[in-house]
């Protein structure tokens, strides 16, 4: 069995883009951006291409000291570095913005992936499909359980064995209620299912 993890508001305590978003002052644009995605009215990759154009120009190394930290659910943490071999983080974020958290969970990660030049995002490589991760390792013989709570993770959900809804940050976006297997609004309620499905 592997378990895949959205990271943003599901593993981390907190959005990471607001973060990085507040820090430069760019927070009015990126917030509603955000809340407009997680909801579902605005599609992930046209929100992820116009949320790179406005924080692209900002230095990458910067932007991943600030992440590392944000901070992380601690028994979440704790379940994902008890059972790290069957953990899996999947983000739309780019692996450049995520270094130091990534290395801090330490435990496979799948990302969006970006050219980066003089500590510039100069172009976007690719934009991860977290149904594609999901299909991969059901094609690997593995059942495959996602944990997510935005639009973003609709289609991951749908093509997961098992899917669970999260509520820590915030509601789950509308459109996982009618999909997901189950809805958990509490860290410790989710770490005790997530135990016994293992």
């Amino acid at each position: 069995m592997k378990i895949l993890f959205d990271l943003d508001g599901t593993v981390t305590a907190q959005e990471t883009l607001p973060v990085i978003a507040q820090h430069f002052g760019v927070e009015e644009k990126i917030a509603e951006l955000t809340a407009q995605t997680v909801q579902g009215n605005v599609p992930f990759i046209e929100s992820f291409i116009r949320r790179v154009n406005i924080l692209g120009d900002l230095p990458v190394s910067k932007i991943s000291e600030l992440l590392d930290q944000v901070p992380l659910y601690p028994q979440l943490y704790a379940f994902i570095q008890a059972h790290r071999d069957d953990c899996v983080i999947v983000t739309g974020n780019l692996s450049c913005w995520c270094e130091g958290l990534h290395n801090k969970i330490q435990c496979k990660t799948y990302c969006s992936e970006a050219e980066v030049v003089d500590n510039r995002v100069v172009k976007l490589k690719s934009i991860l499909r977290k149904e594609q991760i999901v299909d991969l390792y059901k094609a690997a013989g593995e059942q495959v359980v996602f944990v997510g709570d935005g639009n973003n993770d609709l289609e991951a959900m749908r093509h997961a064995d098992i899917s669970i809804a999260t509520g820590l940050t915030h509601n789950p976006a509308r459109s996982l209620y009618a999909i997901c297997d189950y809805i958990i609004f509490n860290e410790n309620a989710l770490c005790r299912q997530l135990n016994q499905l293992l």
